[in-house]
């Protein structure tokens, strides 16, 4: 897809996500509790997609690969070992901030 307002529609109806590791990517995908493979570009500047990555997978949430492993990833894919998605808490984000500012 090259250019959507929203890919909202797109992720309901998916059976599994297949992304870049981008973190509005992911998150979005996860909170929608969809399974997610994430294709890493390891040519982005200090591979940060990798890092997220890795930790979502070490965490049980996604899958990922690179562009030469998705066939293999796909083949040998267990989806059933994903763990669910913790819904966000953004009242713990809006307390946390609160307290750094002294608003409490």
């Amino acid at each position: 897809v090259r250019f959507k307002d929203s890919l909202a529609e797109d992720l309901q109806s998916a059976d599994l996500i297949i992304s870049h590791a981008g973190a509005g990517s992911c998150l979005e995908t996860l909170e929608k509790g969809k399974p997610l493979i994430v294709v890493i570009n390891d040519k982005l500047m200090d591979n940060h997609q990798l890092e997220l990555a890795k930790q979502l997978h070490r965490d049980g949430y996604v899958l990922y690969c690179n562009c030469s492993t998705l066939v293999e990833t796909l083949q040998s894919m267990d989806l059933s070992t994903l763990k669910p998605f913790p819904p966000g808490q953004p009242e713990k984000f809006a307390s946390f901030l609160d307290k750094v500012f002294g608003f409490q």
